[in-house]
């Protein structure tokens, strides 16, 4: 159920990203952009005033460890077949993991994980299942307890795009909890206000 039916060249192409990132960076008339036309907070404040929910993208390591980072970047692609991406950084603890694994988990976030979404948005942190309730599932990725819903994901094309890179995944298996959803807006969590479901 977790094989592998993306792109042939899909994995081979993600030995080549640190290069590829590198020469971008060392040779910055590549780019797509003759100059720049706003600048990075000027971008990210106006992408703040999009709200959004927030996950936890999780996987397991080449050790078998566990590891994850908060992402708000995440959307679904696809009915049939049921795919969903999600744009990860460069710089992110877990992004070594994401990029050699074949697997990924996708957990989204009640209300009252906002501790939980900290927790795996820092990067102060080495071990950030420290304390942190989590079940492997049959396929072997951490899903975290209590989250909103929970998408397990085989990884069928990967793409890099600036100093992040876009996972593709194919849901394999999807689990449903019970609350409200944690939401992120202008920098700062909330809740959905009035009467849900």
């Amino acid at each position: 159920m977790g094989d592998y039916t993306g792109a042939r060249d899909a994995f081979n192409g993600l030995a080549r990203i640190p290069a590829i990132y590198a020469r971008n960076l060392a040779f910055s008339p590549l780019t797509c952009y003759k100059k720049r036309v706003i600048s990075p907070d000027e971008f990210r404040q106006t992408l703040g005033h999009f709200a959004s929910g927030v996950t936890v993208i999780t996987v397991c390591d080449g050790d078998g460890r566990p590891t994850g980072l908060t992402a708000s970047a995440f959307t679904s692609v696809s009915l049939e077949p049921p795919l969903i991406l999600v744009c990860v950084d460069h710089k992110a603890q877990s992004y070594p993991a994401l990029a050699a694994g074949k697997m990924f988990a996708v957990n989204i976030l009640c209300h009252d994980q906002e501790a939980v979404s900290r927790r795996f948005a820092t990067t102060k942190i080495e071990n950030k299942f420290d304390g942190v309730p989590f079940t492997l599932s049959p396929l072997g990725l951490p899903l975290l307890h209590n989250a909103l819903a929970q998408l397990e994901c085989a990884t069928v094309n990967v793409h890099l795009e600036g100093d992040h890179t876009i996972f593709v995944g194919r849901v394999e298996r999807a689990q449903l909890g019970a609350g409200v959803p944690l939401v992120y807006f202008r920098g700062r969590y909330d809740r959905l206000s009035g009467e849900t479901p």
